[in-house]
């Protein structure tokens, strides 16, 4: 276990059941961090209570945590979420930026690729980054030297994929983005890293699954149909979680990792070494 008590973290894209942003606000809570929880909205799917049910989650640890609702990808928004975060706990030592556009009509070829599609997913997925990056690395450097930032980018971010050219490209770019922070923060002993997951068993199979899916089978057979393939190609025989992605982030969060900074790690059970 790695000790984060007294640490303040904000990890934004938090308010799934399943997602990696749950996993993460929560895992980061039972290392001792208190956590500001973001999403875009308070609502969750179907009967999940959404962010204020991670809020809670949280707090039955014995941890402090607030919800603030905002878009990463608005500079406006952004400040309001670090300001609040910053009213609440007086400080933030790790902020994982985690929100990510849900899958659409960018899943397309880019002959068919619409302009508004590019733009949505590089808001929120490489602008949204690059936003909540500069707000916070601004007030780290307001106070004594020290903090963690970690970016949420994917296999993708390495290696292109047909049909992903919007995601492809913002995931390429938050690993650039990442190395670049990483030296110009590196003086101020601020670690910046960023985590690539292969496909992980979250809500998005399914919404990728929606927009992937061949004729004749449905959303839930072909997002089935993704988990068994990677169970099976996957040399250590199974789908990431969003657990996997968790591990990976505390210990990134933690000073176990202090010599580690502008890496963008693979989380892919050894299915992409790259």
């Amino acid at each position: 276990m790695y000790n984060l008590e007294g640490k303040i973290a904000l990890v934004t894209g938090a308010g799934g059941e399943r997602g990696i942003g749950r996993a993460i606000a929560v895992r980061l809570a039972q290392e001792g961090a208190n956590v500001v929880v973001n999403d875009i909205s308070n609502n969750g799917r179907g009967s999940w209570g959404g962010m204020p049910a991670v809020v809670d989650e949280i707090k039955s640890l014995g941890k402090d945590a607030i919800g603030v609702t905002g878009s990463v990808a608005d500079s406006n928004q952004v400040d309001a979420i670090v300001d609040a975060a910053l009213e609440r706990f007086g400080r933030i030592d790790i902020l994982v930026n985690n929100a990510g556009a849900l899958a659409g009509a960018d899943r397309v070829p880019v002959v068919e690729l619409e302009e508004s599609e590019f733009d949505r997913i590089i808001s929120v997925n490489l602008k949204g980054t690059f936003l909540m990056s500069r707000a916070v690395a601004r007030h780290m450097l307001t106070r004594e030297p020290g903090g963690k930032i970690i970016n949420i980018s994917s296999v993708s971010g390495k290696k292109g994929s047909a049909r992903f050219a919007a995601y492809c490209s913002s995931k390429f770019g938050v690993i650039g983005f990442t190395q670049v922070l990483a030296q110009e923060l590196a003086p101020h002993k601020v670690n910046v890293n960023a985590i690539c997951p292969s496909l992980v068993e979250t809500e998005r199979v399914m919404d990728m699954a929606t927009v992937l899916r061949p004729d004749g089978m449905t959303a839930a057979e072909y997002g089935d149909a993704m988990v068994e393939t990677s169970n099976t190609n996957v040399p250590l025989g199974r789908i990431a979680q969003a657990e996997d992605a968790a591990r990976t982030a505390a210990w990134l969060a933690s000073e176990e990792s202090e010599y580690i900074t502008g890496e963008s790690i693979i989380l892919s059970g050894g299915s992409a070494m790259i």
